[in-house]
């Protein structure tokens, strides 16, 4: 006699287990603890066999009867159902570690280990952070195009229009990974080209005028905040290196004696080491730091703790506390202050202001001169340089250049 739901419900666990049967080869096994399983009995091959198809309540009467009619079809196509079984529970695991945030994780070392710089993980890092709540805890096959959009477009929505385009481009790359890794067919983001808005590209603001740029660096003399931001903020015009290089920099990296200050090629955005040759100024600097942030392994440790550099927005922050917007000067617009101002004064070669700057040359010859030829003239206009703003500083409005040749 076939079961009912009345029946299954008020099934009575017995000093031994015992079956209520149903159709079909299905039968309720009910333990002596209480406990009430599914189970189907078929023949298959010749051999009787068991399918376990889950506990009552959590599978009900009318569930246990579906799977038991899709396994007997299964059968008759030829199929084992416990074999399928078997199978469904191996693709479940690996699922269940092919999550967008597993993959993407992977990615990442990946790139590390390729060599990319330290602030490219970073932001990374910050990418797969933004896609975690949307998308980071789905199995990659799963993800639609959708799914995706939906995570950046709340960013956009924010206005952070740039972030939303470069995290939906870092998930480009990983399930484009994924593929490669064959853990996914085909890669959902690339249907989303042209599904967010659209925005001009904005060079990082930088003051070129020489007296605005002598009043910026009196504003930043008096700043008032932490100590060590202040610090970064001066030393930042006279090396005008990446924000992230002067945030992340090390002790282990400068050598005050010698007056060079050597990037490893991991924290650079071009992958190849860098020397920055100091001048007086920027050692006088370095020097009063050393009295705050010896303890730590960073110049500019973070004033929360030690073992972490300076948040990336701090600098840009205690700019827009000396009153400066984002329009008028940006941490990155010391490299533009200092480009202009050294180019204008014309004692000094493209080349050699592009090597300071850190540029790959078009030649990869030229990485062989990084403390070749050119390191004298570089180590003479890091100290001019120094000079220079030392000179605006004082207030003069008008700053006359040396006529002298271009180095």
């Amino acid at each position: 006699m076939a079961l009912t739901d009345t029946r299954v419900r008020n099934a009575k666990p017995q000093q031994k287990p015992y079956k209520l049967g149903d159709t079909e080869g299905l039968f309720l096994f009910i333990t002596p603890a209480g406990g009430k399983l599914w189970r189907l009995k078929y023949r298959f091959a010749g051999k009787e066999k068991l399918l376990a198809l889950g506990k009552y309540p959590q599978v009900t009467l009318a569930d246990a009867r579906d799977s038991k009619d899709k396994a007997r079809k299964s059968v008759e196509q030829g199929i084992d159902p416990s074999l399928l079984k078997q199978r469904a529970k191996r693709q479940a695991v690996e699922d269940g570690g092919n999550t967008f945030a597993t993959i993407a994780t992977e990615y990442i070392a990946k790139r590390k280990r390729e060599g990319l710089a330290q602030p490219t993980v970073t932001k990374a890092e910050y990418f797969l952070s933004n896609l975690m709540p949307g998308i980071g805890h789905l199995p990659v096959k799963d993800i639609t195009a959708a799914d995706i959009l939906a995570s950046v477009q709340k960013m956009e929505s924010r206005d952070a229009l740039e972030s939303a385009k470069r995290t939906l481009q870092f998930a480009g790359r990983v399930l484009s990974y994924a593929v490669v890794t064959q853990r996914l067919k085909s890669n959902p983001a690339r249907d989303l080209r042209g599904a967010l808005t659209s925005h001009d590209v904005k060079h990082h603001a930088a003051i070129l005028n020489p007296v605005k740029v002598g009043e910026l660096l009196r504003a930043i003399d008096g700043y008032e905040g932490f100590p060590l931001t202040r610090l970064a903020l001066q030393l930042s015009p006279h090396v005008f290196k990446r924000p992230g290089e002067v945030r992340g920099a090390r002790w282990s990296e400068i050598d005050l004696e010698a007056g060079v200050w050597t990037i490893p090629s991991q924290r650079m955005k071009k992958r190849r080491e860098h020397s920055v040759p100091l001048s007086s100024q920027a050692i006088a600097i370095l020097s009063e730091a050393k009295k705050l942030s010896a303890h730590s392994q960073f110049v500019f440790s973070s004033v929360r703790t030690p073992t972490r550099p300076m948040s990336e927005n701090t600098v840009n922050a205690a700019l827009r506390r000396l009153g400066y917007t984002s329009e008028e000067m940006t941490a990155h617009g010391f490299r533009g202050t200092a480009t202009t101002l050294l180019m204008a004064s014309g004692k000094w070669s493209r080349e050699i202001v592009k090597k300071a700057l850190s540029h790959k040359e078009g030649d990869e010859t030229w990485a062989a001169y990084e403390r070749g030829d050119h390191w004298p003239q570089r180590v003479e206009m890091a100290q001019w340089w120094s000079d220079y703003l030392d000179q605006l500083r004082k207030g003069a409005d008008i700053v006359q250049f040396p006529e002298r040749e271009a180095v």
